[in-house]
């Protein structure tokens, strides 16, 4: 899996070769003016010890010594800052796309997914990425191209210094391989342990409420403490690697230092070696091996973006449905929907919908009941394009196939009103204007009026400006479902679907809510998923699923009167007893 990780780790480097490859550059440049240094320096040193010169004579050497000094700072500070440069760009490429993949997936594929570990892999998996593009990858460059070009001016000047470097320098690369292989599958279960307290710790803070009227919230202390440990250990495994690695590079580095600096001192003592070129390999024997320390420093950031890269692109290889490239015709007289033998089952399972068929006349409202696994949901998902049937049509008025056609230009002919709707973090009027973003005050006014919001809003400190927390916190149950209610009214749908959208609320918000759909509904064609007959039979008609079929359809009244499942469902008083949900 890693062989194949890494190449797509490169090729997502190759998206800004220009600033990589800068950095690289640089980096190389930056690094071959260590060699002119040493040069310079032992010339200095080798003239005012052994040639007998005065500090002016050696001034032109010592002001080309401070020149490269600067030179290679500059470098090495251009060298970092276009690396970073470059990481920066294919972090936020691959946000973008893991933002995008996961939206082309749509939200019941979505909702298969854990929210903290798709957080943990957009946040901090891509962010393990950078020290890979922007230390690793120029690092790797700088292996390859200052030991060559050191070798290249020691063997010349003495050959045995050279080969102890050439023997000695692929001892480090090669150890880092041996180490690497134990180092990933630690980084493997760290990144594993990460995103599993991530995940654990959102579940606990989500249902703290629950835990805490249970009594159980410091059991989920303990723990969040026993994962946390398990998080710190397998971290401090991964550590105790890189210094193994650091250590072993240490070791071998100073073992070929030293033996040519001993090597050096008794062929000095028996004149068999001039100063100059003894003094300028042993500066050069050290630059030796810094590309190769720097490699070893950087290798963890290898493993630990192969790790993240690992759950990154699995994300991205996830199947998408192929998007249809069809406009939707227009809609002038409104939506009717007509849906033909649908089938659809969740991963091969049992069928949810077996031939269902029905219509959904334009301008009037439908409400759809039934047991609970009737096929409610799967139906409303279909409708509203997250899904595609296995089996069958969904047309739209009696011609465009609904999963042939542009499933945007669908849903700006849609509101959708769920359970629970999803307000964000923002001012009430950030929120409304999901439903249109350019609507001006008095639409939003218009909006929250219509859908019985305004009076609420307007006795809040800032209004329309009042700041609420993520999921409308702040608010009631009856106050975010007006909310969501006015932003459907700001957009002035064609189709509205409902989904339970007066489940768990109380008698009064119920009402409101309930007046307010009516007037929302006037004119428009709206299909309500109902949690209570009540509402049902407020309805023009009412379509009754059962084991995803259509068990009956009519009027309340007709269906009342013929005691079938509709009339059974009503006497008996289940309209809270059955769990007829629909989550989507």
């Amino acid at each position: 899996m890693s062989g194949r990780i890494d190449p797509r780790l490169m090729a997502e480097g190759r998206r800004t070769r220009g600033a990589l490859y800068a950095s690289i550059g640089l980096g190389v440049a930056a690094a071959l003016l260590v060699i002119a240094q040493a040069v310079l320096l032992a010339r200095v040193i080798s003239g005012v010890a052994f040639g007998h010169q005065t500090l002016g004579m050696v001034a032109p050497l010592l002001w080309g010594l401070a020149g490269l000094f600067v030179l290679r700072a500059g470098l090495a500070y251009a060298s970092e800052v276009s690396a970073f440069k470059a990481a920066g760009a294919i972090k936020t490429y691959l946000r973008q796309e893991l933002l995008g993949h996961i939206l082309r997936r749509g939200p019941v594929a979505a909702a298969g997914e854990n929210s903290a570990d798709l957080a943990g892999t957009m946040i901090e998996g891509v962010e393990a990425l950078e020290p890979y593009f922007s230390r690793y990858v120029p690092q790797m460059a700088l292996v390859v191209a200052v030991p060559l070009a050191i070798l290249a001016l020691v063997f010349p000047v003495d050959w045995i210094s050279g080969l102890i470097l050439l023997v000695t320098g692929p001892l480090i690369p090669v150890f880092m391989v041996f180490i690497g292989y134990r180092a990933e599958a630690i980084n493997q279960r760290q990144w594993q342990k990460l995103l599993l307290m991530s995940s654990h710790f959102l579940d606990m803070l989500q249902g703290i409420t629950t835990l805490k009227l249970f009594g159980r919230a410091r059991d989920e202390i303990e723990i969040v403490a026993r994962i946390s440990d398990d998080y710190r250990k397998t971290t401090m495994a991964g550590v105790r690697i890189a210094f193994l690695t650091s250590a072993a590079l240490e070791f071998f580095a100073s073992l070929a230092i030293a033996l040519v600096a001993v090597i050096f001192g008794v062929r000095l003592l028996h004149g068999r070696i001039d100063f100059y070129p003894a003094f300028l390999v042993l500066l050069l024997a050290p630059e030796y091996f810094v590309p190769l320390r720097g490699l070893s420093t950087h290798y963890h950031a290898r493993m630990s973006a192969l790790a993240a890269a690992r759950r990154i692109f699995e994300v991205l290889d996830a199947p998408v449905r192929a998007p249809a490239a069809a406009p939707l015709p227009p809609l002038p007289g409104g939506v009717a929907i007509s849906c033909e033998n649908l089938e659809f089952s969740y991963d091969g399972r049992e069928k949810v919908l077996d031939g269902l068929s029905c219509l959904f006349p334009a301008g009037r409202m439908t409400a759809v009941v039934g047991p609970s696994g009737a096929g409610k949901t799967t139906l409303a998902r279909v409708l509203l394009g997250f899904i595609q049937p296995q089996g069958g049509h969904v047309r739209i008025n009696g011609a465009a196939e609904l999963g042939a056609v542009a499933v945007e230009g669908w849903w700006e002919n849609l509101a959708w009103v769920p359970q629970n709707p999803r307000l964000f973090h923002g001012s009430i009027a950030a929120n409304l204007r999901l439903g249109r973003a350019d609507a001006d005050a008095d639409a939003l006014r218009d909006a929250a009026r219509k859908a019985r919001a305004l009076e609420f809003i307007e006795a809040l400190p800032q209004g329309f400006e009042t700041v609420i927390g993520d999921l409308g916190q702040g608010l009631s149950g009856g106050q975010i479902q007006r909310i969501a209610l006015a932003r459907a009214f700001l957009k002035d749908p064609k189709l509205l679907i409902l989904d339970e959208a007066t489940a768990n609320l109380d008698l009064e918000s119920e009402a409101l809510v309930m007046d307010a759909i009516m007037d929302l509904a006037v004119g428009r064609t709206v299909i309500m998923i109902a949690h209570r007959l009540a509402m049902a039979e407020r309805a023009d008609s009412v379509m009754v699923l059962q084991a995803g079929r259509v068990a009956e359809c009519g009027t309340p009244a007709q269906l009342r009167a013929s005691g079938g499942l509709y009339a059974a469902m009503r006497n008996a008083g289940r309209e809270g007893v059955e769990e007829i949900s629909c989550a989507i």
